[in-house]
């Protein structure tokens, strides 16, 4: 199985990504594992996530959030989760 994944820092920062594994990949997030844009925030939690069957289909849903970051259906998909 995939995930896509929605993950928020400390400071209100949101990122969206996929993975097989949502734990390992938040904790590589948290300890700076990986030199990218998350290194440079802190305290990512999880708050949203799907699941999918193959990597594909989770790769075109993370690049569809993506394309809604910080308008009204990304709002709404966040809110859907509890968030």
């Amino acid at each position: 199985m995939y995930f896509v994944y929605i993950i928020q820092s400390l400071e209100g920062r949101y990122y969206i990504g996929s993975s097989e594994n949502t734990e390992r990949r938040l904790s590589q997030h948290n300890s700076k594992q990986f030199k990218g844009w998350t290194n440079r925030f802190s305290g990512w939690r999880l708050v949203y996530q799907e699941m999918f069957e193959s990597r594909t289909d989770a790769i075109i849903r993370e690049r569809e959030i993506k394309s809604w970051k910080g308008g009204r259906k990304f709002k709404s998909l966040l809110s859907s989760f509890g968030s």
